[in-house]
This record gives C-alpha cells, structure tokens and sequence, in this order.
C-alpha cells in the first residue's frame, strides 16, 4: 500500500518527465485528482515536539501519559490525543535494561 505523499510524488515525476496531464497521470499512479491537489493547513508542531523530547530525555522511564501531565502543569493546552500522535513510538527514549540492573 502506498501513501498519499509517495502518490503525489509520482504524479509530479509523470508530469515532469513525460509530460502526461494531471488527470492522466492520476489514473496511472491510480489516485484521486483531490488528493493530488490537497495541502495541509495544519501547522507544524515543532515547537511541542521539541519540549517534549527535552522532557523524556530528562525522565526516560516516562511514557506519553506522565509527559503529558507535565506538559499540563507547565500550561501546555494540548490534549493527551495530540501529545500521544506527535510522541510516536521512536521518539521517546527506550529505557531498556532499567529493571534488569535493580536488585
């Protein structure tokens, strides 16, 4: 299954190199004409991104949902939804071999 991103993608590349039209080159890659033309107006959430990874490198055994009542006794108006998305899974640091060292 390929995503949005890598249709429009090979949309432009049609375009670009074989001079195929929109609707053509659509039918090809095998996508809609409106999600083609789609651009997000949501904007980037860097800023919270980036608190966050200094907040779990600072607490690694922290998960999303203590991060996140951090983030909310530091005024952060987010809900735990949003908070759980921008994390992901590789953002956070792993704190494998935490438990193994405890006596």
């Amino acid at each position: 299954m390929v995503g949005p991103a890598a249709k429009r993608e090979g949309v432009a590349h049609l375009q670009a190199a074989l001079g195929l039209s929109e609707r053509r080159a659509c039918s090809i890659v095998n996508a809609d004409r409106k999600m083609i033309r789609y651009r997000s107006c949501r904007p980037p959430d860097t800023e919270l991104r980036t608190h966050l990874r200094e907040l779990a490198n600072e607490r690694k055994r922290f998960g999303y949902r203590r991060l996140f009542v951090l983030l909310r006794q530091q005024g952060e108006p987010s809900g735990i939804n949003r908070i759980y998305r921008s994390i992901g899974r590789k953002a956070l640091p792993c704190a494998s071999g935490a438990l193994d060292a405890a006596p």
